[in-house]
């Protein structure tokens, strides 16, 4: 028996890899993660480019403040399903999960939990491009070089961390700050850094929105990301 957790990338079924296609292909059972019964979330939308089958499991993506009941009885019923299509036979069920499985996933909980009901089971990943990957290019933004740093920060506990990382890091990655944009644009300003930063969200897909950080006025979806790059001085400056 295997668990796969399968990335599936930002949103553009172009990013998926060749691995992933064949995992999610060979699968007995592929199931994605949406908000509502009725409603297709982007990791389906990306599979559903690459293989006709795939069930949905009602996840809470949107609840903020740790393990919510929610949060709790999704985990519990996902696990449930993927306990029984092993016993109802499958060898292989595979979770597709936007960006990467091992990076801010819901895979990592399902896996847990599943754990928990069916010993002996296997888990793998297969890893998938991230948000901050796919920024970076669409951008032409350059990560990090020679000797910087880069620090990746979830800012759904607020904006402290994003503070002493700007003061004393290089590059600055911040995921799912729609809530406190107005707060992340000014600790980068503050920091003297927002005319280097770039801003993106819905990466791949329609709607894509790919611009300096400094031109944002108003909300932001909740799942955003901004570069901040390190500061360069020259060719070779960071070696």
């Amino acid at each position: 028996m295997r668990l796969v957790g399968v990335g599936v990338g930002p949103g553009d079924p172009e990013l998926v890899t060749v691995k992933a296609v064949r995992v999610l292909r060979e699968a007995d059972l592929v199931l994605v993660p949406v908000m509502a019964p009725g409603e297709q979330g982007r990791a389906e939308a990306v599979v559903r480019a690459h293989v006709d089958a795939a069930e949905r499991v009602v996840f809470a993506l949107n609840d903020r403040g740790g393990v919510t009941e929610r949060r709790a009885n999704a985990w519990s019923a996902a696990a449930d399903r993927v306990a029984r299509a092993f016993e109802e036979g499958a060898a292989t069920v595979a979770f597709a999960t936007i960006g990467d499985p091992n990076l801010y996933s819901t895979f990592t909980y399902l896996a847990q939990a599943v754990r928990g009901r069916t010993p002996g089971v296997a888990v793998e990943t297969v890893p998938g491009v991230t948000a901050m990957q796919d920024l970076a290019a669409r951008s032409g933004t350059v990560l990090a070089e020679g000797t910087e740093s880069l620090s990746l920060l979830p800012l759904t506990g607020g904006t402290a961390g994003l503070r002493a990382a700007l003061a004393s890091g290089d590059t600055v990655v911040a995921y799912k700050f729609g809530q406190v944009a107005g707060e992340v644009l000014a600790a980068v300003a503050e920091a003297g850094r927002l005319d280097e930063a770039v801003y993106g969200a819905r990466l791949g897909l329609p709607g894509e929105d790919v611009r300096r950080a400094a031109e944002i006025a108003g909300p932001v979806p909740y799942l955003s990301t901004l570069i901040v790059p390190g500061r360069r001085t020259g060719l070779g400056g960071k070696l």
